[in-house]
């Protein structure tokens, strides 16, 4: 997308709505508020931006203020820009590792890419949200994540009493925007949604009190609607391909006890992009799996063919296996009873390359099922738990159990080098993903398949035992990913 260059210079209007805000910032820079409660709304959003921006990027802020905030992400480049010069000055003098200019946001030109743009409190202020939000259209890359929080409308009253008291920094009027004014704001200027979040129901500073506000009651309906602030994670609208971005695809199969389907696995896995590489990766069968591995992939005489022996157990460590032998740009995990036919797997290769999701996840609870492929219990189970997973990841997940999940070569491999904010606790390997995927703001889309009976062996899933794992997992992640 091109972005719009607006001549304001004989905006009157524009000009006495500006000069004025720059005024007031400066006014607010050399008789700043008390630290003590002005600091701690800070210190509220450091926190949150810490969990959704990792160290060592390349950050731009616009409208940086002090500083304080852009220092804390600990960036390897990072750049800000406020209009008011006051602020620009203190800025440089508390953070001189930092880049600061002085510059418009409806003005803005720099000539490099980010990986995240920070707008923090900005929104609110601004004359033109659009035509911001297409100035920094250009610094971005398809993996650039637009970071926004802005003021909610429930507090407009609250706030404004709050700064007559002198415990926050005055302000001049405001935009009152809802989620779905910048959703819809963002979506014309060439981006998309990819998660929100309401942040923040005590800014100041209440004891222990303070923390079970923001960090649970926060989550839970109906505390969440008197959130002081909401969240947005945007990238780039994908734009059209065209056949110069055809990626080679490598297709993990973790098999254990299914001798009898790999002969068909080899002959109806289509070919994608302008390689697919086939990786089997046998896990301790008590049937002659590995042997009809070896005998078929030595039949096929094909250098995209693989065997592979997992080192430890369970279909996570196969995958993990597999994925760490890869060649391919793209990564896909096909699971060996073919429940989910191989002939899906162009669907989910487009929906990549295509640039619709980051991380693409099949879903076999849209469509009718075949009569005996997942017992009753089984679907019940799936469907609370993608209602789960839903409200903890932030994104529309509705099946995490489906075996079929695809995401790039180097999206992966940012989600190993960051395993460790997990662990290794996924014998499945579907939340392993699921969990980084949502920890790096990818776009996860799903993607319906049909699911069939298997024609081969048995399950090696145990309802009772793995529901409760389950269970498990999904605590742990509302540890980890919600009440923060």
């Amino acid at each position: 997308m091109t972005s719009r260059s607006i001549d304001r210079s004989t905006d009157a209007a524009f000009t006495r709505y500006t000069n004025r805000r720059v005024d007031h910032w400066n006014r607010v820079a050399t008789k700043p508020v008390p630290r003590d409660q002005a600091g701690h709304y800070g210190s509220l959003l450091h926190r949150r931006y810490g969990q959704l921006i990792g160290p060592g990027l390349r950050i731009l802020e616009v409208g940086c203020g002090e500083g304080d905030l852009l220092a804390s992400l600990s960036p390897s480049r990072g750049v800000g820009i406020d209009f008011s010069p006051e602020m620009v000055s203190i800025a440089s003098q508390r953070h001189p590792d930092l880049t600061i200019m002085n510059l418009d946001a409806h003005n803005l030109n720099i000539d490099e890419t980010f990986d995240v743009i920070i707008l923090s409190d900005v929104a609110n202020d601004l004359w033109d949200v659009q035509a911001v939000l297409e100035r920094i259209h250009p610094l971005c890359v398809p993996s650039t994540r637009i970071v926004l929080n802005f003021y909610s409308k429930v507090w407009q009253g609250p706030l404004e009493i709050v700064r007559r008291m002198g415990l926050a920094n005055p302000s001049l009027p405001q935009n009152w925007l809802t989620p779905t004014d910048v959703e819809n704001l963002l979506h014309l200027a060439g981006f998309e949604r990819i998660t929100g979040s309401r942040e923040i129901l005590a800014p100041f500073k209440l004891g222990p009190l303070s923390a079970a506000l923001n960090r649970v009651a926060v989550r839970i309906w109906p505390f969440n609607h008197a959130a002081l602030t909401n969240f947005m994670v945007a990238r780039q609208t994908p734009a059209s391909p065209s056949t110069s971005d055809e990626l080679s695809v490598s297709v993990v199969v973790p098999a254990r006890n299914e001798a009898g389907n790999i002969a068909d696995i080899v002959r109806r896995t289509p070919t994608m992009g302008i390689r697919t590489e086939l990786i089997f990766v046998e896990g301790n069968s008590t049937d002659d799996t590995f042997e009809t591995i070896e005998r078929v992939v030595e039949d096929a005489d094909s250098e995209d063919l693989v065997v592979l022996r997992q080192p430890g157990k369970g279909k996570g460590d196969a995958v993990r296996h597999g994925f760490a032998h890869a060649t391919g740009d793209v990564l896909m995990i096909l699971d060996a009873d073919m429940t989910v036919a191989p002939e899906e797997l162009p669907r989910f290769y487009e929906a990549i390359r295509d640039g619709k999701g980051e991380f693409i996840n099949g879903v076999r609870l849209v469509y009718p099922m075949e009569g005996d492929a997942m017992r009753f219990l089984n679907y019940l189970g799936n469907r609370l738990f993608g209602f789960a997973f839903s409200w903890l990841l932030q994104q529309p997940t509705k099946d995490t159990l489906c075996g079929t999940k695809v995401l790039t070569r180097q999206s992966y491999d940012i989600i190993a080098a960051n395993r460790q904010h997990f662990g290794d606790f996924d014998p499945f390997g579907d939340f392993d993903l699921l969990f980084g995927a949502a920890k790096l703001n990818l776009k996860i889309v799903d993607l319906p398949v049909r699911y069939r009976d298997r024609t081969y062996g048995d399950t090696n899933i145990n309802r009772w035992s793995h529901g409760f794992l389950l269970l498990r997992m999904a605590a742990f992640a509302a540890r980890k990913l919600r009440f923060i």
